[in-house]
Formats: structure tokens, sequence, C-alpha cells
């Protein structure tokens, strides 16, 4: 192999590494939302927070892991756009067809796993978010992330308008100078978030039953995927941006000296931690309440957590290149070459062992035994992927993809090397 091969082959070994960090990490987190109530994601005081154990799992996963690690997969899916589009444009065909073709049936695998599995798919917010990237790819790294932090900046201020006025209305109701008009605004906000207590226990008997009234209950929701397009665009667009600035600069390939991903890990970890900490300890002080731990999830957070993604991933790069050679980098990356696949595979056995038509643990398990779940699903991603894609070129559901996106199918398992 040549230089310049050995030098491409070791980019997209970082990239697929990244990739299947992210995705084991992404599990970390939605292992609750598959086996509590929704808003136990938000706030222990809504369901699995009973217990100081329970309650330091929540903590160290909203400050170690909440949208860190969705984060790094949305930056690498704006990577990987780039990664595409080159390729495309290389081979001669066109850029445009190839990634809307791509886009289109991701959409539709997100709406199908929506639909018919769980209800916090991501599929089709990054279909729809990765149409709008595509529009920028032509831009140099630092205009990318020149607008991405104006477009991440502008949603916080956003969340923060939309969530702090809430809180600000709901927090007057106490004012005895107060007019009448914004305390009857102020209750009618706090009755809303006070039929969440309601709303769990529904959610506990809906999950424990049986398949049919999951799906019409997701069918009746029909609206949700289009709203957390809605919520999330700016967040999801500046991080696809930022991806493809740091695919563009070669931070992301492990192309850049190792002292400068130390100074950008020391720059932003450290400050992205203590703000996390100080948006933990308001929610602490307002008992988790649940208007409180949405603004600061949907707002307060927003900076820390972008902070920290860009932190984590300058680590990760390091360990990475340190560990190039290692057998497990190699089963971690091929973990991220099959992220598709064990991102859905998850789906499938999280809500089969969770939902009632399956094992009916949901809401059954404290907060703190659900990591080791997380633990069993990391060790079969790793066991499973690295041996499949020894034989075959993809992963089960990548090919599934690739073969409709292309409109033909594609070959499959790999030739065998003559002796």
């Amino acid at each position: 192999m040549s230089d310049d091969g050995r030098t491409e082959t070791a980019r997209l070994v970082t990239l697929d590494a990244l990739r299947g960090f992210a995705v084991m990490g992404i599990l970390a987190m939605n292992i609750v939302a598959f086996a509590m109530p929704e808003m136990a994601y938000v706030s222990p005081r809504a369901y699995g927070g009973d217990t100081a154990a329970d309650l330091v799992a929540w903590g160290l996963a909203f400050v170690l892991v909440d949208g860190k690690t969705r984060g790094l997969f949305s930056i690498l899916f704006g990577a990987s756009l780039i990664l595409i589009v080159d390729r495309a444009e290389k081979s001669g065909q066109s850029p445009a067809s190839v990634h809307y073709r791509r886009m289109a049936w991701l959409a539709i695998f997100g709406l199908c796993h929506f639909f018919f599995l769980w209800w916090g798919d991501i599929l089709f917010l990054y279909a729809a978010v990765g149409c709008i990237a595509f529009l920028f790819r032509g831009w140099g790294a630092r205009r990318l992330i020149a607008w991405a932090a104006g477009l991440f900046t502008l949603g916080v201020l956003l969340m923060s308008l939309l969530f702090g006025g809430q809180l600000l209305l709901a927090s007057s109701v106490d004012d005895p100078g107060v007019t009448t008009a914004r305390a009857e605004a102020g209750e009618a906000i706090r009755d809303e978030y006070a039929k969440i207590d309601s709303e769990v226990q529904h959610e506990l008997a809906l999950y424990r039953g049986g398949y049919l009234p999951i799906l019409g209950h997701r069918l009746d929701d029909a609206a949700a995927p289009f709203a957390m397009l809605v919520f999330n665009l700016l967040e999801t667009l500046p991080l696809m941006m930022i991806g493809m600035a740091l695919f563009r600069n070669g931070f992301l390939t492990g192309t850049w000296e190792a002292r400068a991903y130390r100074r950008v890990a020391r720059r932003w970890l450290p400050p992205g931690l203590l703000l996390t900490l100080l948006v933990l300890w308001l929610m602490r002080e307002a008992r988790f309440d649940y208007l409180v731990s949405l603004t600061a999830f949907l707002a307060w957070a927003q900076p820390g957590r972008l902070m920290m993604t860009i932190g984590y991933a300058a680590l990760l790069v390091l360990l990475i290149r340190h560990h190039a050679a290692s057998p497990w980098i190699g089963r971690v990356a091929a973990a991220g070459r099959a992220a598709f696949s064990n991102y859905l595979g998850t789906s499938i056995v999280m809500t089969t062992i969770f939902y009632g038509y399956g094992l009916g643990l949901f809401g059954r398990v404290d907060r703190a035994p659900l990591y080791l779940f997380v633990i069993a699903a990391w060790a079969v991603m790793l066991l499973w992927s690295k041996p499949w894609l020894d034989r075959f070129r993809y992963g089960p559901l990548e090919w599934l993809w690739r073969s409709l996106a292309r409109g033909r199918v594609q070959p499959m398992r790999k030739e065998a090397r003559p002796q």
C-alpha cells in the first residue's frame, strides 16, 4: 500500500473509531429513555430518583454524557456528509443526487424507527437537517465554524426566551403585585407542568402493555418527529457544520499535532464542565422542578455541552492515534462502521427487554442498575461488529441503506483474498 493509501486508511479508522465511541455513548443516555418514562430523562423527580445511587447515576450521566455523545455523533454526521460528497465528485457522480437519495431513505428509516420501534429516533432529524447542511458543503472551515457559532447562539437564546419566559410567568404567581392576566398565565403554565406526574403513570401503563396500544399512541403522536426537528434544528445544524469544518481542516481525521489536540481539550473541556456543574447545581436547588429542568436541558446546558463535546473529540482523537494498532480500537472502529446497525439494533433489543410485549421491565429497574444493560450492549457491539465486517463490506442495515439509495443491490460479501 502506498503512503497515501496508509494515510487514507488512518483517516478513516479515526473517523470510524470516533463514531464507534459516539454510538456506544449514546446508549448510555438512551437507556433511561428505553427503560423509564420520558420525563425521567430530564428530571429524577419524575421517576427513578428514589435512592442516592439513582441520583448519583442521573447526575453523572447529565454531567459527563448527556448531549455530548449525541453532539459528537452529529459532528461526525457532518464529516461523513463531506466525505461522501467528495467521493461522489471524484467518481463523476452528482453529489446532490447521491446525498439527497441517502437522506430520503434515512428519513424513511427514521420514521419507521419512530412509529414501529421507539419514540426517541434521531434519524429523521439527521436526514432533514442533513438536507440543509448540504447547502454549505463548499464553505471553508473558518466560515463554517463562524456561522455554526452564530446559529448555535441563536438557538440557545430562543430556547432561553421560550422556556425562561414560562419560568418567569410561573414564578410570578406568588408575587402579590402581579396583574390578574399575568397570574392567570402563570397558573396555566403551572397546571400544564403539573400534568407530568399523571403522564408518567400513563406511560408506565402504556409501555408495560402490548404492542398495538404503543403503536396506536405513536400514530396519534405523528407530529412528534417534526416537532423534534423544530426544537433541535439550531443545535443539530451547527453541530453538523462544525463536523464539516473539522473534517475539512483535518481535526477529525487525526492530522493535527498532538499538542494541538491537547490545547483544544484544555481550552474547552474545563469551562464546559464548570458550566455543566453550575446548571446541575441550579436544578438541584430547584429540587428538579420540571420547568426548571426542561429549561436547563434545552437552554442553559447547551453551551457547556458544546464545549465538552469539542474537548471530548480532541481527547478521543489522541486516544485513537495512540492506540491505533490495538485490537480494541479496531473493534471500536468496526462498531463505528456499523453504527447504523448498532443504533437501530439497540432499539430493537432494548424495547424488547423493557416493553410489555417483551420482558416487561419498563420502570421496574432502578436507574443505577440500568448501566449493566449498557455494558452488556457495548460488549455485544464490540463482539459482533468486527467479525461481521471481516467477512462483509457493510453492516446489515448499512448495506440495505446503500442498496436502496443506489437503486440496486450492492455486493455484500468481501472477495476472498488469493493465497
